[in-house]
């Protein structure tokens, strides 16, 4: 069957045990062994595998399509039984850049583009901590965001229009429509009028439940985002396509829209003994438009002084600048302990007096609480905290010996004003069960990626895993939050958003996964059950079945 597949294809398409067993494995837990792997060259190889595959699929029940970019998705939404399209062999690059727009290839890594926009004065703002190693195709098809969501948004927000292939084997462009434009489209009496007719019919005819269903916080990646595609003005299907982790179609280009980089920037640091004030702190915080704020807590700056000099090697600054620069939080712990927390605000404007102001009016707003604070004045000196920040999970993944980076829970997301409470009851669950793990996030948003470390060789750690989510998401819901803020469904979540969703939206869930694709052929097993329309959302066999064994 493959050989008649490679015959389609100018791409390279790999069956050998060493490719398999490399694309067996992404940044989440899981294992799961592909048949092929194809690196296509342009559009028309994909369009090609996906014509083939849509055509054999009722022969060969087996067969799907998963896209895959970096493969830093830390919930197994790049790994399949079956195939697998790698973008970055060529399917990379910048087309071009019109204005403060830029065409790019799914391929491109977020680190050569990111060199590029710079160079023009502008940004993508939605990076992600792992902007080092991930690429665009998979920040899209998680809706991916960062330490400047807080300011900025989603990527959802900087999507001007995508070219996608579909199950029918073609390529369309997707972009906002007028009602007018979409009239049109609805008329068109083919494959993508009928999908633009069964959506829009899906979203009118199910208004109420939709919009009940929208996650109460600031940004979400859980489910399809059926409540942004129309606004009553405006049908706007990129909307749905991103977030929905190539279960809909095969994104082959994008055109993103960029924002000028602000030229000031200062670092703000704030070291919390506990978090009692923790809502009250960052109520205070957001009034005052902070580029971002983030945070790390004692367990991640314990591991940043453990593999110091690691951490030092990804830095800029000179060794002895670098321990002089820590200074000032070593004679803080001293004389305070180590925080529990540590809360970076950034500000960035047009003048350091502008932020100099920012900077003066929130420590005279939070100096009741009596919290020990830092200002970093220069990007050298912030750039320790950014580091630690962005670093400690590959140093987890990196150094950790007999036991592996355990991402489950990682990536919750409760309203900020009850942090106080939920994270509480949260390291509460994690230490009944006796985890050792790192929280950092996004405070500002109240989004927190926990991350433990477990011994995979013992089973036993897999019915643990299993009740800890149970227990995490239960509170997730109780506070009504999202189960992922930004790291998506995947494999891991998918069993879950039972909790979140009412049984109604996830049979549109269902309905929507089927419009766009009836066989089943793109991405299996992310965003709806995986085995069949049948099978219970509370499954969770096939997320045991393939947790790795070391």
């Amino acid at each position: 069957m493959f050989e008649d597949l490679k015959k389609l294809i100018s791409g390279d398409l790999q069956t050998d045990e060493d490719t398999l067993t490399k694309y067996s494995h992404d940044a989440s837990l899981f294992e799961v062994r592909p048949k092929a792997v194809i690196h296509p060259k342009g559009s028309e190889d994909v369009k090609a595998v996906v014509s083939f595959v849509s055509q054999n699929k009722k022969d060969n029940p087996e067969l799907s399509i998963t896209a895959r970019s970096a493969g830093t998705c830390m919930s197994g939404g790049s790994i399949n039984e079956s195939l697998i399209f790698d973008f970055t062999t060529h399917m990379n690059g910048i087309i071009g850049f019109s204005g403060e727009s830029v065409t790019v290839l799914p391929g491109t890594f977020y680190r050569d583009f990111e060199k590029e926009t710079l160079s023009r004065g502008l940004i993508l703002p939605c990076f992600t901590a792992s902007k080092n190693i991930c690429a665009l195709g998979g920040m899209i098809g998680n809706n991916c965001a960062g330490e400047k969501t807080l300011r900025y948004g989603k990527m959802e927000r900087y999507i001007e229009s995508l070219k996608v292939v579909f199950s029918d084997g073609n390529e369309y462009e997707v972009r906002p429509l007028s009602k007018v434009e979409l009239d049109k489209k609805i008329v068109q009496n083919d494959f993508e009028g009928d999908l633009y007719k069964k959506t829009y019919n899906l979203i009118q005819n199910n208004q109420q439940i939709i919009k009940d269903a929208k996650p109460n916080v600031s940004k979400n990646s859980a489910g399809y985002y059926l409540w942004n595609v129309w606004d009553g003005k405006t049908f706007d299907l990129t909307k749905l396509i991103v977030g929905s982790q190539g279960t809909l179609g095969i994104v082959t280009e994008a055109k993103l829209k960029l924002v000028p980089v602000k030229e000031k920037t200062k670092l703000f640091v704030i070291f919390l003994r506990d978090l009692t004030h923790l809502s009250e702190l960052v109520n205070e915080i957001l009034p005052l438009d902070p580029e971002s704020v983030e945070s790390y807590d004692d367990q991640t700056l314990g591991l940043a002084v453990r593999f110091f000099p690691e951490m030092f090697k990804t830095m800029k600054s000179g060794f002895l600048k670098l321990i002089w620069s820590f200074l000032p939080e070593a004679g803080m712990m001293l004389t305070g302990g180590i925080p529990k927390l540590i809360v970076l605000v950034e500000f960035t404007e047009k003048s350091e007096e502008e932020i100099d102001s920012k900077i003066s009016q929130l420590e005279s707003k939070i100096k009741h609480f009596g919290f020990k604070t830092h200002t970093a004045h220069s990007v050298e000196e912030a750039e320790k905290y950014w580091t630690i920040r962005r670093e400690s999970f590959n140093l987890l993944r990196k150094h950790v010996r007999g036991k592996r980076t355990a991402p489950f829970i990682d990536d919750v997301i409760v309203r900020p004003e009850y942090l106080p409470e939920f994270i509480p009851k949260m390291r509460k669950i994690l230490n009944d069960y006796k985890l050792v793990y790192t929280i950092a996030g996004h405070a500002g948003n109240g989004n927190f990626h926990i991350i433990p470390l477990m011994d995979m060789k013992d089973r036993t750690n897999v019915q643990k895993i299993l009740n800890v989510s149970e227990k995490i998401y239960d509170l997730v819901a109780e506070y009504k939050g999202s189960v992922t803020a930004e790291h998506n469904d995947g494999i891991v979540r998918t069993p879950y958003l039972g909790k979140m969703f009412s049984p109604q939206i996830l049979e549109i869930f269902k309905e929507t996964k089927n419009i766009f694709d009836p066989q089943n052929i793109f991405n299996p097993g992310k965003k709806v059950p995986y085995i069949s329309q049948d099978q219970p959302w509370e499954s969770t066999k096939y997320l045991e079945e393939h947790i790795v064994k070391s």
